[in-house]
């Protein structure tokens, strides 16, 4: 199979939301023809401008890429894009590669698969590791499931977005070892959040707790960013709360699944939900945010 590079593919782009759309900019920078599709059309509009063409449905856009890629919200969007009566499986010549990026369940990657090797199309999962900030960067982590060959023709494209990445096993391997890293990224925000309570319950004072915390070995680059952005109040979304409580359900089905247990994810799912309730839209740090409502007003760590 020969390399994806910018010069012998056309791109297909599917679902261009917060992180599809940088993805798009980013790949249209490194000189691949990309065309999009987005059920809110106005997403796929915005990219024009930095060169990207918009296809009126999935199957126009199956018709013209050669490679299609998607990042979409969750598993049922992935089966009505891909295996719908309309999905591109349904008008994707054999041949067609897909690479799906988006954080889905393993059975539905390894269903896909089957779908796709059953209409001559190659599947990978590419399992996205992480935020908005990292993909504008291109310091994301790619976590690949399936054939090995078209892990290697892929390489040029991977190159464009991403710093790192790695082929996992076979189909679902991907999205697997992406609740993997998405469970410790959850939990550990949670353990955050209990310490920063306590510390505030204690008496310190909270920008000193947090500019200290920040310093610690114990706080992993990925968490350090949010103490800054928590210091100053600002939950904007970079990973929404909703999101991650749709990958904490997604780990506890595997768990399921598996006959394992995970009380500290069942935990954190939990107060993430109760956060998510309040505010869906702010990003996963802020159940920094709900611990601290448990903080009594008569300590001197000021909010």
């Amino acid at each position: 199979m020969k390399s994806f590079t910018s010069d012998r593919v056309h791109l297909g782009f599917v679902g261009v939301g917060a992180m599809g759309s940088r993805l798009v900019r980013r790949l249209c920078d490194h000189g691949y023809q990309t065309t999009v599709y987005d059920q809110d059309r106005s997403k796929a509009i915005a990219l024009v401008d930095h060169g990207a063409w918009v296809a009126n449905s999935p199957a126009e856009l199956a018709e013209n890429a050669h490679v299609i890629l998607s990042c979409l919200t969750n598993d049922d969007a992935v089966g009505d894009v891909y295996m719908g009566r309309n999905g591109i499986l349904s008008n994707a010549i054999p041949g067609k590669v897909v690479l799906e990026m988006s954080t889905i369940s393993p059975a539905t990657s390894r269903k896909l698969y089957i779908e796709g090797a059953q209409s001559g199309v190659k599947v990978m999962d590419v399992a996205i590791s992480g935020s908005t900030p990292a993909v504008e960067q291109g310091t994301v982590v790619l976590l690949v499931g399936g054939d090995g060959e078209v892990f290697e023709a892929a390489q040029p494209i991977f190159q464009a977005v991403a710093s790192h990445w790695f082929l996992m096993g076979p189909s679902g391997s991907g999205t697997s070892m992406k609740l993997v890293v998405n469970a410790i990224l959850g939990i550990e925000m949670q353990a955050i959040a209990e310490a920063i309570a306590l510390g505030e319950a204690e008496g310190l004072d909270r920008k000193r707790l947090l500019d200290v915390l920040a310093q610690t070995t114990v706080i992993a680059p990925a968490h350090r960013g949010k103490l800054t952005r928590a210091e100053h109040s600002d939950y904007s979304p970079q990973f929404p709360l909703g999101l991650m409580n749709k990958d904490y359900r997604l780990m506890l089905e595997a768990a399921r699944t598996a006959n394992i247990t995970l009380p500290a994810t069942a935990a954190a799912f939990q107060v993430n939900s109760s956060a998510t309730k309040e505010d869906p839209t702010a990003d996963f740090s802020s159940v920094i945010r709900l611990m601290e409502k448990f903080v009594g007003p008569n300590t001197s760590g000021a909010r």
